[in-house]
């Protein structure tokens, strides 16, 4: 991981993408609470941020600490960078932190069968961990997003009685028994996401 305290080009990223307007605490459920003018100048300046970011600058806030991974996931998915899939399948499956779902944000904004397999991936390795309770009900709502937008059925076996996922919640202090609930919360960001994108592409076309 690179440490923006003794890595001046990281630090330069953080400053021209990540903190202005305090960008990195808006990614997210927050996004839901804004609204008129805020929302508007949000939108346009992600949008530009989006625009002006190279894919090598990304690689360098991937390798940051969660602000700068929460800030590139956002910025990748907008983009519609799904070369950055496999780095984003990386840092999902790596660590079971508490910011994991903006990674499952951009993978489901990408919407194919191979993000179904990442996240089925991470929901293997860490729904048997009881001990971890971060970001299990975000990525399966996630992957319930993703079934309803391919047509598939990926999610059934996590849900289905005794399976993984109510073992996990049976052994956790975990208040969400149905990922359902999460499962709109994951349709508004992806559909934020997609708004920023569609903006994107008129504005690359109009120059």
């Amino acid at each position: 991981m690179r440490d923006a305290r003794t890595d001046p080009e990281l630090s330069d990223l953080i400053r021209r993408f990540v903190v202005p307007g305090r960008r990195y605490m808006k990614l997210g459920g927050s996004l839901l609470r804004l609204g008129g003018a805020e929302r508007d100048l949000f939108v346009r300046d992600l949008v530009g941020a989006a625009g002006e970011i190279t894919p090598a600058e990304l690689g360098i806030l991937l390798e940051g600490g969660w602000r700068e991974s929460r800030t590139a996931s956002w910025l990748v998915a907008v983009a519609g960078r799904t070369e950055f899939r496999g780095r984003l399948g990386d840092l999902l499956l790596s660590g079971p932190g508490p910011y994991g779902g903006s990674q499952a944000i951009a993978l489901a904004t990408f919407g194919t069968a191979a993000d179904a397999d990442l996240l089925c991936q991470y929901l293997d390795r860490y729904l048997p961990r009881p001990d971890l309770v971060w970001d299990r009900t975000f990525a399966l709502s996630t992957l319930l997003y993703v079934d309803g937008v391919l047509g598939t059925d990926r999610a059934s076996p996590y849900l289905a009685p005794g399976g993984l996922w109510e073992r996990w919640t049976d052994a956790t202090s975990n208040e969400v028994r149905d990922p359902q609930e999460y499962r709109q919360v994951v349709a508004q960001l992806c559909s934020f996401a997609h708004e920023c994108a569609a903006l994107l592409a008129t504005r690359e076309s109009e120059r």
